[in-house]
């Protein structure tokens, strides 16, 4: 959807957020999904986001994307409307504890997608990830889906949710080690580890290219790491792949067509 700004035409509130329901609903409703871990709360929350998106549309005057604008509102009726549930965890495990430093056995997922084997772990994996994000932390959890499963730029992210860039890449970099953990552990570990081929501070260097590289968007250089190294980026590949996944699909027809009832009413 263009900006007002960018077409030189204002549409009104009712015709304006018709168009964002057909153009982020199924996203949105996938964030509701992974952010209140439940189908009713998700409706609720896609809802209310696009209520307040209707009755404030006037306001809106184009300095931010649609999209950035959109999901600002998204993440405070997320915060007001998700209250903590009971064993819900309020911390995240040590950077020692998510990284398999010391494993005698390497976990091996084959390089080439078409593989049978590849195609079977990533399969298997998918369910892995959608538990882990819904064991995050709420301020983990947040950037998290934003970035990875919405596909907003850390700097958007930082934006949409007021907080400094150097937070969000704090808590998305422990993120997908979470996410990358969940899915090491299930994975066959068939093959053994060889000596570190450098200090655990270099791959702890190793390690921060390469998530500021998932950052960017950008290629990794895989040749000068360790195969401990390989098999830790291989698994954030994954974990990373499966995120953007998630955010395909559409919005319920039954809840957009609620939507756009109330809209149009």
């Amino acid at each position: 959807m263009n900006d007002a700004n960018q077409t030189g035409l204002k549409l009104d509130n009712e015709a304006a957020i018709i168009r964002l329901v057909d153009d982020h609903g199924g996203l949105l409703f996938s964030l509701g999904l992974r952010f209140c871990g439940n189908r009713h709360e998700a409706e609720d929350l896609a809802q209310e986001v696009f209520l307040q998106a209707y009755r404030g549309w006037s306001t809106f005057d184009g300095r931010s994307s649609v999209k950035t604008w959109l999901y600002t509102i998204a993440s405070r009726v997320c915060q007001r409307m998700h209250r903590k549930r009971s064993g819900e965890p309020e911390t995240m495990p040590s950077l020692d504890a998510l990284l398999p430093f010391g494993e005698p056995l390497v976990a091996t997922i084959p390089s080439d997608e078409s593989d049978p084997l590849y195609i079977q772990i990533r399969n298997e994996s998918r369910e892995q990830i959608e538990s882990a994000i819904a064991s995050l932390p709420q301020d983990f959890r947040m950037p998290l889906i934003l970035k990875e499963i919405v596909g907003f730029t850390v700097p958007q992210v930082a934006q949409i949710l007021g907080i400094e860039e150097g937070t969000v890449k704090s808590r998305i970099h422990r993120a997908r080690l979470k996410l990358r953990a969940a899915i090491d552990r299930t994975i066959a570990r068939r093959e053994d580890a060889p000596p570190p081929a450098y200090s655990k501070q270099t791959c702890l260097d190793l390690l921060d290219a390469k998530q500021e590289a998932l950052d960017r968007g950008v290629a990794f250089d895989t040749d000068i790491i360790c195969r401990r190294c390989q098999s830790v980026f291989a698994t954030l590949d994954l974990a990373s792949d499966i995120c953007r996944d998630l955010g395909h699909g559409e919005i319920p027809t039954d809840l957009r067509e609620r939507l756009l009832a109330t809209i149009t009413k």
